[in-house]
């Protein structure tokens, strides 16, 4: 699938997979916003088709840094090549090149060819993340953590999969899971004990509508 393409669905059946848990409560934040992997699985495309669907505007790199981060949008102007993609759906009129990210979306889900690709390991991976949350935290950026990719980006503690949830979910503000990946409760845990909220879909498509009511 591609970048562009998206589902047939229409939006009345996007809402009928009872989008959300009952009595959550879905942050509200400004734009503008970036997308990257945790863990450079496809899940991240996902996600952005699913910003796509809900005319959300976005900047995109699977391997950013935060260098990239602190260049704001259009990150300092930097291509893609090998291993490495960058895309915007900003309206420079609208969101000029520079301005400060209000959030920052981590796809979560481990994928070593992904890795491979992008001249990354799982250590190096996390340092990297590491290095992204600690600038979000220190200019009080919001940081989203989505798990989508079902109980196939799941596995035993210490696996590929769930070291990059330990090096995202915990530092978040906000969690949306599928309910494939939380049947053990774990994301539902690290929420309660860092106090943030939650949210639970049936399917990703559910998060058309969580990224709708947060980003407009």
């Amino acid at each position: 699938m591609s970048q562009r393409t998206f589902i047939g669905l229409t939006a009345a059946a996007v809402l009928a997979f009872a989008i959300t848990a009952a009595g959550q409560t879905i942050p509200k934040v400004a734009l503008p916003i970036l997308t990257t992997s945790a863990g450079q699985s496809t899940d991240v495309t996902t996600l952005n088709i699913i910003l796509d669907e809900a005319g959300v505007p976005y900047d995109y790199c699977d391997a950013a840094t935060a260098e990239m981060v602190a260049d704001g949008v259009g990150l300092g102007g930097r291509e893609s090549g090998p291993g490495f993609h960058v895309e915007s759906t900003n309206d420079p009129a609208k969101i000029p090149a520079g301005t400060a990210y209000k959030a920052v979306l981590f796809a979560i889900g481990a994928s070593l060819k992904g890795m491979g690709a992008s001249g990354l390991t799982l250590d190096s991976e996390e340092a990297r993340l590491k290095k992204i949350l600690e600038y979000c935290k220190q200019k009080k950026i919001f940081i989203m953590a989505v798990h989508i990719g079902g109980e196939s980006k799941r596995g035993p503690a210490g696996s590929d999969n769930e070291r990059m949830i330990d090096a995202v979910a915990h530092y978040a503000d906000y969690i949306v899971v599928t309910k494939d990946s939380n049947k053990d409760g774990r994301f539902t845990k690290i929420a309660q004990a860092k106090k943030m909220p939650i949210s639970e879909i049936d399917y990703a498509l559910g998060l058309v509508d969580i990224v709708k009511q947060m980003f407009q």
